[in-house]
Formats: C-alpha cells, sequence, structure tokens
C-alpha cells in the first residue's frame, strides 16, 4: 500500500489561487421579445462581473450586433464574431461570440458538420488563455451521429492548434447530455479521436450538486419545444497546465429567474471560475 507521503504533492507545482470568470450563454438570437431580453442579459451578466463570455446564438445586423450592444455595460470590449444568415431575421447573421475583459490577439472560426467553432486568444493579465466557443446546430434528439462526427472534428482541431501550456476552455451550447456518446468524449468516458485530448466538465467538478439544467421547463421560453428537462450547455476545460491552470474551483447556473419582467432567453447561462 502506498503510504501518504509517497505520494508526490505537487504534481502541478505550487496552484494558483488566483482565477477567471468564464460564462457560456445561448441567448436566442433575434426570437420574441429581443429588446426586453438584451435588457435582461445584460443585467444578469453585468450582475455577475464576467472576465470572458462565449454566446451561442449571438446577432449581428448592419452596423449592429449584440457584441458591440453589450461590451460597454459588461466591460468587455474586446470580441470576435462568425455567423451564417439567421433563420429568424433574413437580414442577420446568427453564430457565436466571444467576449472578453482583455485583448484578443487572433482569432478564427471554423465549422465541423453540425457545429461551428469560434477560437480567440486572449492577452490576459498572468499569460495567454485559448477560448472556444461553440454552437451545435444538430439539435434533434435523434441527431447523435452527427454530433459525435463533429465532436470528433472539433477534438482532432483543438489538438492540432492548442499550446498545451496555456490554459484551453471550450464554452457553448452542445446540444447534447452529460451521458451521450458525443459528451462523453469531451470528458475522456468514451475514446477520443486524438490522444491527450480530454475536459473537465466545470459543472460536474466545481458545480453546488443538482442536475444544472440549462434547458428547463420553469423557463417559459423553454416549454414551448415540449423537451424534458436537459442540460446542453457546458464550460469545458482542458486537462490543467502548470500550477493547475484551467482547473474549475466553483460553477453555478445563471438567468434561473426573470429580470426586468421577463425570462433573458431559453436558455439558462453556466458560470465557472477557474485557476488563471
Amino acid at each position: 500500500m502506498t503510504r501518504d507521503e509517497d505520494i508526490p504533492p505537487h504534481f502541478y507545482g505550487e496552484l494558483i489561487e488566483t482565477t477567471a470568470r468564464f460564462v457560456a450563454w445561448n441567448v436566442w438570437g433575434l426570437y420574441g421579445p429581443w429588446q426586453e431580453r438584451e435588457a435582461a442579459i445584460i443585467t444578469t451578466l453585468a450582475n455577475a462581473r464576467p472576465d470572458v463570455v462565449v454566446l451561442a446564438e449571438s446577432w449581428a445586423r448592419a452596423e449592429d450586433s449584440q457584441c458591440a450592444r453589450l461590451a460597454g455595460p459588461l466591460g468587455l470590449p474586446h470580441y470576435a464574431f462568425s455567423g451564417v444568415p439567421a433563420q429568424e431575421d433574413a437580414s442577420a447573421l446568427s453564430g457565436v461570440a466571444v467576449m472578453s475583459r482583455w485583448p484578443i490577439t487572433s482569432q478564427a472560426s471554423i465549422s465541423f458538420g453540425g457545429l461551428r467553432a469560434q477560437h480567440a486568444k486572449l492577452s490576459g493579465p498572468r499569460g495567454p488563455i485559448q477560448v472556444c466557443g461553440v454552437v451545435m446546430d444538430a439539435w434533434w434528439l435523434d441527431q447523435s451521429q452527427q454530433r459525435q462526427e463533429a465532436v470528433r472534428g472539433l477534438l482532432t482541431d483543438l489538438h492540432e492548434s492548442q499550446d498545451d501550456r496555456t490554459p484551453l476552455v471550450v464554452c457553448g451550447d452542445f446540444n447534447a447530455d452529460p451521458d451521450s456518446d458525443e459528451m462523453r468524449m469531451m470528458t475522456g468516458r468514451a475514446a477520443a479521436p486524438v490522444p491527450g485530448m480530454a475536459f473537465y466538465d466545470a459543472w460536474e467538478v466545481a458545480g453546488p450538486g443538482g442536475q444544472g439544467f440549462t434547458w428547463s421547463n420553469s423557463n417559459p421560453w423553454a416549454t414551448q419545444l415540449l423537451w424534458p428537462d436537459r442540460r446542453i450547455d457546458y464550460i469545458f476545460t482542458a486537462t490543467p497546465r502548470r500550477g493547475g491552470a484551467g482547473h474549475p474551483l466553483s460553477a453555478a447556473l445563471l438567468g434561473t429567474g426573470p429580470a426586468h419582467g421577463t425570462y433573458a432567453s431559453d436558455h439558462f447561462a453556466v458560470q465557472a471560475d477557474v485557476r488563471y
């Protein structure tokens, strides 16, 4: 039997005690009373004071965009966005945004079948951070095969582009439950397409307990789909780097009640504080 004193006590070196706060939220584009919902989104995020926000189903239209509207009130002046024509408004784009308190030094957008990803490398005060925001367009329950193929493509791309000394955070709406094959690939419970790519699910590691449903029938915007309650939005962090960088310390849900008289989105948001 191994004695406690024989176990290396500092596998990652001295652990980092400072944190960065991430929020992932599908904000439902321009659907419904979006101006009223926008006010609720701003209030919710301003109260959370995140350092990085990933928005799925964010929008841009002509000279206007959700990122530009939120940047000032949230203190997140740096952002990257990519989108495709929005179903709800032919004049707008719907896509993925990465908003940051810190400068974005590089960015790229890429798609993998039913998944769209927005990459951004941030220049934070304690070193760079790699962020990948995603939205999964294959959202019907029976589309697991498409989602699995998309996740394989995403993991292969992340393996090729990552700097394994830099924290890597993948956030967004995967439209898949934690026990699905596609999400099991993300967390190493199913065979990944490339070695060395396994992620911590921040809710599972550091959440307060409970199911953590982000699609909930307690939200009146969600009930119209007649889905069961589900956890389909995630903050994933790559296996911790030196000092435990990227290790989730806490997680919570946001937007679980009305603000300014309305629910902000048909999804709840996920928040996580990670070592940085």
